[in-house]
């Protein structure tokens, strides 16, 4: 059995403000990333790349489950690498006109042997500096 790795931030930011962050591509593009083929829509697929324009690793995800306002779960993986795939669940609690944003990255060991860049450390280093700094700045400002 594995362990999730779990971030969690209290944003201050109401939920609807987040959730429209979090599933408008026009907005994500300005604190996350630029998925152009991004449907909020149950069984979509979307893709994109890391900024920078290095294109080095392609991610890929579907939608697996929406319930608007408190929870978007979507597959993560990385099609150029490997065929296995890695679940990211997003949740959303209203806390007093504030959000608590939960975020649950399940099967990381899948990308075990990968290489450096995909250890579990640099994902949870990642998802932290996603919801800690570039989702809480865009929001509350």
């Amino acid at each position: 059995m594995s362990t999730p790795i779990t971030v969690q931030y209290t944003i201050n930011a109401p939920v609807e403000t987040i959730w429209k962050a979090l599933t408008d591509k026009n907005e994500m593009k300005s604190w996350y990333f630029d998925i152009q083929d991004f449907v909020l829509e149950t069984g979509k697929e979307f893709n994109f790349y890391e900024p920078g324009g290095a294109n080095k690793y392609h991610h890929q995800g579907e939608i697996l489950e929406i319930i608007s306002n408190q929870k978007l779960k979507h597959t993560w993986s990385y099609p150029d690498f490997s065929d296995q795939k890695t679940i990211v669940t997003w949740e959303l609690l209203p806390e007093d006109g504030r959000t608590l944003v939960k975020l649950t990255h399940e099967g990381i060991e899948n990308f075990k042997g990968l290489g450096e860049g995909f250890s579990r450390e640099n994902f949870t280093e990642g998802w932290n500096t996603i919801l800690g700094q570039s989702l809480k700045e865009y929001v509350e400002k």
